[in-house]
């Protein structure tokens, strides 16, 4: 029949009534939303596996570290460890909640594990005199400049925290990347993107042709022109990709948390061992400084004054595992770098099933024969131009943005834990919030995107900025000093109406 009433396809004859072509638009749009969120899945699987994987990997080294503990430590040091059990679990169950994303500052943490292991040791290494709590305040204070733990806690600390803040940024940065992948391929195509999508996969029906192919170069600029929002991901996606690499070589490397996290009870056994061999001198010193305390009336047991035990623990080592976990991951990362700008071609590809570059016997949108226009570049700038799909520059989707702001913010921190900071994300986004998806990014990855000042707090995992309150959060802190300046002024007023 004549193709007049066609508002798609070309108005030659064709086969096609006002409904066909309708439900050919639809069906169009269903499958090709059906192809991105495919191929997203592909994606997300990916980077959830991995996360799952060294999740699970990480997990167990902390959970074979406190089994060790809690093994050896019954025999080892009798009441010290009984009657203190809850020291030691509450150290592991605050490493475990930093590790997780929650709001801990995990140098204080270990501060704090310290600080409640030697007031215990020190009244079981005294229990013939009566020591208060304001004893202890004082104890603390003198014998922090006496180390009677030794070099631990200050070495345990520096390569814990750095071990812990690669791992979490690490296991983070997986999440963060599947999470953006869903949302943008969640995103719904617009009208002209489906009429377009229409023309390249339908319309050679309508006109008698459904054996004939799209042509490849004209299913490109059709694609292209549809998903140019998502092409512009694509820096701020590699330097994620990258990132993510460079922090796993420090995990399995400077920071190699196997050797860091498999022998923490190790360290705190050793801890233990170096105040035992130095009690007396410790204490000789804290009497000095803080006085000597009144004498107990209750008596001291056997268990309380017995050495304690040295032995010397062992711990199995992952790391054959643990480079294996990297490898992967590396290889990973690598294949998915490109993820963005190499979707068309591949939708084309594998799903549309366009025909290849030099065919002219091919569908061109109007007929069968060659595509002569050429292939548009990525990105939503250089859609400009776009034959087959009319693509307004001036509005980029605000979904997509928020998402490259994602990855910006989840880059920014892998680039800290590659030098062992601790970057709170809201500081992140207020450091980069200026910046456009196209940045130039230093040799090192990002490295040196960091925050003025690293601090060890966490905030609410991969959180996206929220700008407007920022923004007025910041407005009322400046305005406190003329606030306060304004009600000094009333102040003095009201004062001098009284002196009248």
């Amino acid at each position: 029949i004549l193709g007049e009433h066609l508002r798609i396809c070309p108005q030659g004859y064709t086969c096609c009534t006002s409904e066909m072509e309708e439900n050919f638009a639809n069906k169009s749009r269903s499958e090709f939303e059906a192809m991105m969120k495919e191929a997203g899945r592909t994606v997300q699987m990916t980077l959830t596996a991995q996360h799952r994987s060294f999740d699970g990997y990480f997990q167990d080294l902390l959970n074979k570290s406190e089994k060790a503990l809690y093994d050896a430590f019954p025999s080892l040091y009798g009441e010290l460890y009984t009657q203190n059990v809850k020291v030691f679990k509450d150290l592991y169950s605050e490493l475990r909640r930093y590790y997780r994303g929650s709001n801990i500052n995990l140098e204080e943490a270990l501060n704090e594990f310290w600080t409640r292991l030697l007031e215990r040791l020190f009244k079981l290494m005294n229990p013939q005199y009566h020591i208060t709590d304001e004893y202890l305040d004082c104890m603390v204070k003198h014998a922090e400049q006496h180390k009677p733990f030794g070099e631990v806690p200050r070495d345990l600390k520096v390569k814990a925290t750095r071990a812990f803040i690669a791992a979490r940024s690490y296991a983070q940065g997986f999440l963060v990347g599947s999470d953006v992948v869903k949302k943008v391929s969640q995103v719904s195509l617009s009208h002209e993107c489906t009429r377009a999508i229409m023309k390249l996969m339908y319309c050679p029906h309508c006109r008698g042709m459904s054996s004939v192919k799209p042509c490849n170069n004209y299913c490109l600029n059709v694609v292209k022109g549809c998903l140019a929002n998502q092409a512009d991901l694509n820096t701020e996606w590699k330097y994620l990709m990258d990132s993510l690499v460079i922090v796993a070589d420090r995990i399995d490397g400077p920071y190699n948390v196997d050797t860091v996290i498999g022998t923490i009870h190790m360290r705190i056994s050793e801890a233990i061992s170096n105040l035992q061999e130095n009690k007396d001198s410790i204490t000789a010193k804290v009497f000095q400084g803080c006085g000597n305390p009144k004498i107990s009336t209750k008596g001291s047991s056997s268990e309380e004054r017995r050495r304690w035990g040295k032995v010397a623990l062992e711990a199995k080592s992952s790391a054959q595992a643990l480079e294996m976990l990297v490898l992967d991951a590396k290889g990973n990362l690598t294949a998915l770098k490109t993820y963005w700008i190499t979707l068309p071609g591949n939708l084309c590809s594998k799903k549309i099933m366009a025909s290849s570059v030099a065919d002219d016997k091919c569908w061109n949108g109007m007929t069968k024969g060659s595509y002569l226009p050429e292939v548009m570049g990525d990105g939503l700038a250089n859609q400009i131009n776009n034959p087959e799909v009319e693509v307004d520059i001036t509005k980029p989707d605000m979904t997509i943005r928020q998402q490259i702001m994602q990855l910006k913010i989840m880059t920014n921190r892998l680039g800290n834990a590659n030098i062992g900071n601790d970057v709170d994300f809201q500081d992140a986004s207020d450091d980069m919030s200026g910046s456009g998806s196209g940045d130039s990014c230093p040799d090192d990855v990002c490295g040196k995107r960091l925050s003025k000042s690293p601090s060890t707090r966490q905030p609410e995992t991969h959180a996206i900025p929220k700008q407007s309150g920022h923004g007025i959060s910041g407005a009322s802190n400046r305005s406190l000093p003329s606030a306060f300046l304004l009600l000094l002024s009333v102040a003095f007023l009201a004062a001098q109406h009284l002196w009248r």
